[in-house]
């Protein structure tokens, strides 16, 4: 029954990303592109295709893409480019390897031309997930929560609604009690009976949209939470493939090897699993090739004749650890000297006191392989490469220790989820923010006279140690609003594999659990920004990065006395849409200016007549009152006709600028054409 499975499956999926990469990477130096990194992406991408060939037995791609980096290798590190006759013959091969896997069909139906039973029986056991949709489906639920929310304020008004039916009920008792003649009589006993059904109507409806939405509240967190869940896969769908890793290369090298894996209970998104599939077979693949010894060795030293692979996943707060231990003869310290001497790495007098430390560092940059041969295996100092690589683009960490002749170990440890995590909300200077909450070591109440101050930094006393000291508020460009004579700070105490280091903020909003999306392409955001969410009214609030807060607390910067009193350009945002509000309202305050914001032309003009504004930056296109038509009624207003405006919008054809330039518009910038460094010169020529 198994054997009619479809054991190509995956595969399939993994070796066609791998192959429109390296025709993409191919194509590109084709066309001239630098050459160095390209490179290492062409031989990682080779390298990982011929590793899982390799696992599902089809040594012909194995073959293929083996020779690929035979090709591509000898220009890691070198200026000379690739001649087109090797391009060509590297497409020929990738052509070659893409109709090999084409033939890789599911398998032959029944003579009766119907699906055999069991694979009927699987299709419907196994349901793909496209992460795009779940992704959409989390979308989807985020807005409904807000409009949720919308709806639930609602309720409010019912209240007063109902409230303002009584006291009418009220009014008309008294007047039926003051008598008079026998219609007004009538009539007021008719309206008190009418405005005592009224408030029953209202208490009714009130009791009811309160209790459903409540209950509406708490089915959205269920179906939020289960949305969630269908990202995260269990630890133990990769351990298969990894000690078939473990087990072909050690037959490969004729050498025996025992793969053990702890913890696959543990879930993670996919996303993070499937990247972390790629490097731990490398990290697998290694401790077979360049750790365990041969049979004859390992019972020569008095080992046993199998070596042993051990894969623990552990669970630490928001993040995931992956540690791959074997008991085989560590890194080869002084193989390692020799190669970074050769490579030009280090001196020759350096690399003779270079500690395991250093060592690790070189061996991780990628292209540093002890490996006597290439091999199907190793020997060209890639897999450390793609494990670097991958963590960094997970934002995780990765830790390698090692004991000569005992063995070697190496951890990743990467965040659960890429885009769900827990964080602590704070407010610095109006700003509400979110930090990851597995970086926040404590909470501080800290006096102002214990934060010391130097020419160029602050720092603070923290468990015995002095650790920099960072106004959050600084760092988001909003010290200007900031009282700097407090007699308190509530220090939020950070630590990521970088340091530790306190911020300082105005208060602490609480822990909630958050989306996080990336900020739009066009978004030029301080490197402390990891991305933004969306808080429960659905506004877009930062989140930011542990470890860039402690590099930026850890600078040196010139410190400016700016005073409190220092006034800004105040820029209105009229803007129905989320992603450009956000994306105007950071570029603007990185800028220095103050904004405010509103999602629609009526409320751009009620906020327009209760504050002072220096500029209006209006979308064309919204529902209502469109940027036309709130343009022309400020400049027909004797008041605002002084504030200049600014339209923003998709289109683009001469007679929409005519209209904009008519209606007193002073500016008109389109979203297709949009130039950050334009529209803030427009700004300052426009607000002086």
């Amino acid at each position: 029954m198994a054997e009619s499975k479809d054991r190509y499956k995956y595969f399939r999926i993994e070796s066609r990303e791998l192959l429109e990469g390296l025709s993409q990477g191919m194509l590109e130096l084709e066309k001239g592109s630098p050459g160095k990194d390209l490179i290492g992406r062409i031989l990682r991408l080779a390298h990982t295709l011929k590793g899982a060939a390799r696992v599902v037995q089809q040594p012909e791609i194995a073959d293929l893409s083996h020779a690929i980096e035979d090709i591509f290798a000898p220009y890691r590190d070198q200026m000379d480019a690739v001649s087109p006759e090797q391009v060509n013959q590297a497409l020929g091969m990738l052509d070659t390897i893409a109709a090999r896997v084409a033939s890789l069909d599911l398998p032959a139906t029944a003579a009766t031309g119907e699906s055999p039973p069991q694979m009927v029986e699987e299709f419907f056991e196994t349901v793909r997930v496209e992460i795009a949709e779940t992704d959409k489906l989390l979308d989807g639920i985020s807005e409904a929560a807000v409009q949720l929310t919308a709806l639930r304020r609602e309720a409010g008004f019912i209240e007063r609604t109902r409230q303002l039916a009584g006291s009418l009920r009220e009014c008309l008792a008294l007047r039926e009690g003051a008598g008079g003649n026998a219609t007004g009589w009538m009539a007021a006993v008719k309206a008190r009976t009418l405005a005592e059904e009224l408030c029953s109507h209202l208490e009714h409806l009130e009791r009811n949209v309160t209790a459903r939405s409540n209950q509406v509240a708490a089915e959205f967190a269920q179906v939020r939470d289960a949305a969630n869940r269908l990202r995260l896969l269990p630890a133990k769908t990769v351990f298969a493939s990894l000690e078939r890793a473990a087990r072909d290369a050690a037959r490969t090298l004729r050498k025996e090897v025992l793969f053990e894996s702890f913890g696959g209970e543990i879930r993670l998104d996919t996303h993070v699993l499937a990247a972390l599939r790629d490097a731990l077979l490398h990290v697998v693949r290694n401790a077979v090739a360049h750790g365990t010894e041969t049979p004859a060795q390992r019972t020569a030293t008095g080992k046993p004749a199998q070596g042993r692979i051990e894969l623990r996943v552990e669970r630490r707060s928001q993040r995931v650890a992956f540690i791959c231990r074997d008991d085989g003869r560590g890194i080869d310290v002084e193989a390692v000297r020799r190669v970074a001497v050769r490579r030009n790495l280090t001196s020759v007098s350096d690399a003779a006191s270079l500690k395991m430390e250093e060592v690790v560092r070189i061996i991780m940059k990628g292209g540093v392989s002890t490996a006597e041969r290439v091999d199907e295996v190793s020997g060209r100092g890639i897999g450390l490469d793609v494990v670097r690589e991958t963590a960094v683009r997970l934002k995780g960490e990765v830790t390698i220790r090692s004991e000569p002749g005992r063995g070697t170990l190496v951890e990743i440890c990467v965040p659960v989820m890429l885009s769900s995590l827990a964080a602590l909300e704070v407010d610095a200077a109006g700003a509400i923010v979110a930090v990851p909450l597995d970086a926040v070591r404590e909470i501080k109440l800290v006096a102002d006279r214990e934060i010391a101050c130097s020419a160029t930094k602050e720092s603070m006393v923290y468990n015995g140690k002095v650790i920099p000291f960072l106004n959050l508020a600084a760092v988001l460009r909003r010290e200007l609003v900031v009282d700097r004579k407090r007699h308190f700070w509530t220090a939020v105490v950070l630590e990521a594999s970088n340091g530790t280091a306190a911020i300082g903020v105005e208060r602490l909003i609480g822990v909630s659990n958050i989306i996080v999306k990336p900020l739009p392409a066009l978004a030029v955001a301080e490197p402390v920004v990891l991305g933004a969410s969306l808080d429960v009214e659905g506004n877009p609030q930062l989140v930011l990065d542990p470890k860039e807060l402690i590099a930026a607390a850890g600078k040196e910067i010139a410190r400016a006395n700016n005073p409190s009193s220092a006034q800004r350009s105040v820029i209105l945002v009229v803007d129905d849409s989320l992603t450009t509000r956000m994306l105007e309202q950071n570029i603007l305050e990185s800028a220095g200016y103050e904004v405010d914001l509103a999602t629609s032309g009526e409320e751009g003009l009620a906020k327009a007549r209760q504050r002072q504004y220096n500029l209006f930056l209006v979308d064309v296109e919204m529902p209502g009152i469109d940027g036309f038509e709130f343009v022309s009624r400020t400049q027909s207003d004797a008041v605002l006709r002084t504030v200049p405006s600014v339209l923003v919008t998709s289109r683009d054809a001469p007679e929409d600028r005519r209209r904009g330039e008519q209606m007193g518009a002073r500016g008109y910038i389109v979203k297709g054409e949009f130039d950050q460094g334009h529209l803030l010169r427009k700004i300052c020529e426009l607000t002086g």
